[in-house]
């Protein structure tokens, strides 16, 4: 018998719920508007209407991967940040809201660097930062560098859709070297790197440890390891009133504060994250 889209979504969040999913609701409504191609407000007119039966199946088919725990921004091939809508593939981390404060406080320093301004996205991953500087700072230039090229054909594939190709160009570089002499003269370096602990990454939520990369996620023993090279390697790249602007583990916030102070940057400050979380954490060269 056919079910009307109210019951499959009620059904669908309840099977969420049960999976401990936590944001239930918003997934089991993306999930169908992603199958049937509807916008969320003609999701919402169609609750009363009926499914037909080969889309039924195809919610079906796509929720059994959902609770077996493969993210939803996986099986939907995008996800929402700052406002675009960005191509997400299982060679990048998904953008997160936590890192929204970082793209805000990286707008904020762009817009105030004048015209012609440079931004290097280090550990790029999508581009989202990158790519929401570009969007919300257009006096700027953006580069976007990531040592996995995978990472990198995502990134340009975002830039290109989201139109700001002309401020984007994409570089590979390991933020663990120093930097390519071609990549230099930046007003902003804003990186989000790997930060967890090496053996902290068994312990990961399963929808982390075994569907997101342990390229992007592994930050060494102490999950310190991209802060120290940075710090201390990028340098060279950056112009005397450099922001160096790294997003940091919820508790890592002290210690990348004491990194930033041993390689000489000075006005150091943390930023909170919308849950209160210290996300954040600058410093600048002069």
């Amino acid at each position: 018998m056919a079910k009307t889209y109210n019951t499959i979504y009620m059904d669908l969040r309840q099977a969420l719920r049960r999976a401990g999913v936590e944001q239930a609701q918003l997934e089991a409504r993306e999930l169908i508007c992603y199958v049937t191609g509807k916008s969320r407000e003609e999701f919402y007119r169609s609750m009363q209407l009926y499914v037909i039966s080969e889309t039924e199946q195809k919610i079906n088919e796509l929720a059994q991967r959902r609770l077996k725990g493969e993210p939803l921004a996986y099986i939907l091939g995008h996800w929402e940040f700052y406002g675009m809508d960005l191509l997400v593939t299982p060679d990048v981390l998904i953008p997160r809201p936590d890192t929204e404060i970082i793209a805000e406080r990286a707008i904020e320093i762009a817009r105030g660097s004048g015209e012609h301004a440079r931004v290097l996205d280090l550990c790029c991953g999508t581009g989202c930062i990158g790519l929401a500087v570009a969007k919300h700072a257009p006096n700027c230039r953006v580069v976007l560098a990531d040592i996995s090229e995978d990472a990198l054909a995502v990134a340009r594939k975002n830039l290109t859709q989201t139109h700001l190709g002309r401020q984007i160009t994409t570089f590979r570089a390991d933020a663990l070297q120093q930097p390519p002499e071609m990549i230099w003269d930046f007003n902003l370096i804003v990186c989000n790197p790997p930060y967890i602990r090496s053996a902290d990454m068994a312990g990961l939520d399963a929808s982390v440890r075994d569907y997101e990369p342990a390229l992007a996620l592994d930050g060494g023993a102490d999950g310190l390891e991209f802060y120290r090279k940075v710090a201390a390697n990028w340098r060279s790249a950056m112009r005397s009133t450099c922001i160096l602007l790294f997003e940091v583990g919820y508790d890592q916030a002290d210690d990348v504060e004491r990194i930033l102070a041993e390689n000489g940057y000075r006005n150091i400050r943390r930023h909170k994250d919308a849950f209160g979380v210290w996300r954040g954490v600058e410093g600048s060269v002069m």
